[in-house]
């Protein structure tokens, strides 16, 4: 008779193996939380760097590519136009926007009171005005179809006596939201000429992108059929300065004889042939444990060093330069 295996009695983990185990859990776990917090961190910080960088460089790019077709009038020169005594950057009658147009760029600087048309401007920084008209013609492929209400340019080609043989600078061009009003010839004295949409555009920063959000946004003012709408560009531009090449008076090169904040007269903005742009662009949201301690230079005699809660966000200055193309050809 085979001799019977006693039973073995089944044993488990005591209280004390439980605890250490539930202690290694627990410090497993706080170890992967802590790495989970830190790469989510990490990875904030780099979508808000990314954020910034794209921000800033395309702020800088939109405003050089507007202000080097600032003064573009199709076949039109309006050299012979009388210069505009101080225009109103927010005037939407023809009559204003016709004087104006020989002054293609237009600026306030360091603004205190800002232009009517404009709400929520952050006081001390720059506004420039861009007046031109589409570098494409109604009609012409990929450019937008007439808009009831809207202003249009229309260059004279024909030399008649009542458009472009008539040695009076009015009648060379037309400018008008009516079409009645749209007569101009080609140069063949019978065919339409083509009827290129004007364009104002006031560029500047506001306090918020939202009413209340408290991000600083790069805005522009648009004229159109009603008169100005303001269209949000780009967020987290918190400063905007310009520095103006001003061609010479008395003996027009094309090149800026000199720099300024502010052109300083008539005759001088007429003649700014270039143009210094500085975006300071900052991050939409704070950096947890960051304190900015950095003073930013945006131009000739301009700083700024953050403080207070300001000094949380991460920012970086852009610069670049754009030529006023249509104005430093003309003044060759």
């Amino acid at each position: 008779m085979p001799a019977i295996t006693p039973f073995r009695r089944q044993q488990g983990a005591s209280l004390i193996e439980i605890m250490i185990a539930i202690t290694i859990g627990l410090l497993i776990l706080a170890g992967v939380s802590s790495l989970f917090v830190r790469n989510s961190r990490a990875h904030d910080e780099i979508r808000r760097a990314n954020e910034q960088i794209e921000n800033g460089r395309y702020a800088a790019s939109l405003l050089a590519d507007d202000l080097r077709n600032a003064g573009y009038l199709a076949e039109f020169d309006p050299s012979s136009m009388a210069t505009p005594v101080s225009p109103d950057p927010c005037a939407t009658d023809v009559a204003s926007l016709a004087a104006a147009m020989a002054m293609p760029v237009q600026g306030i600087n360091d603004v205190a009171t800002a232009p009517t048309c404009l709400s929520d401007v952050k006081t001390g920084t720059d506004i420039v005005v861009v007046r031109r008209a589409s570098t494409c013609a109604v009609g012409e492929t990929g450019c937008e179809a007439a808009v009831s209400g809207a202003v249009y340019l229309q260059a004279s080609g024909c030399n008649s006596a009542t458009e472009l043989g008539s040695g009076n600078v009015n009648t060379y061009y037309a400018l008008s939201s009516s079409a009645t009003s749209l007569t101009k010839k080609r140069v063949d004295c019978v065919t339409t000429a083509p009827l290129h949409r004007y364009r104002v555009h006031i560029y500047f920063v506001a306090n918020n992108n939202v009413s209340g959000d408290g991000v600083p946004t790069l805005k522009r003012a648009e004229l159109g059929p009603s008169g100005f709408s303001i269209v949000p560009l780009v967020d987290g531009i918190e400063n905007l300065q310009f520095e103006y090449g001003i061609d010479s008076l008395t003996a027009a090169t094309g090149m800026p004889a000199s720099w300024a904040a502010d052109a300083g007269s008539d005759a001088a903005w007429r003649n700014v042939v270039a143009v210094k742009i500085h975006v300071l662009a900052r991050a939409a949201t704070a950096s947890a444990g960051y304190t900015d301690a950095k003073t930013y230079t945006l131009g000739a005699g301009v700083s700024y060093t953050p403080t207070g809660a300001a000094a949380n966000y991460k920012r970086h200055v852009y610069e670049t330069t754009a030529r006023v193309n249509n104005t430093a050809q003309r003044n060759m």
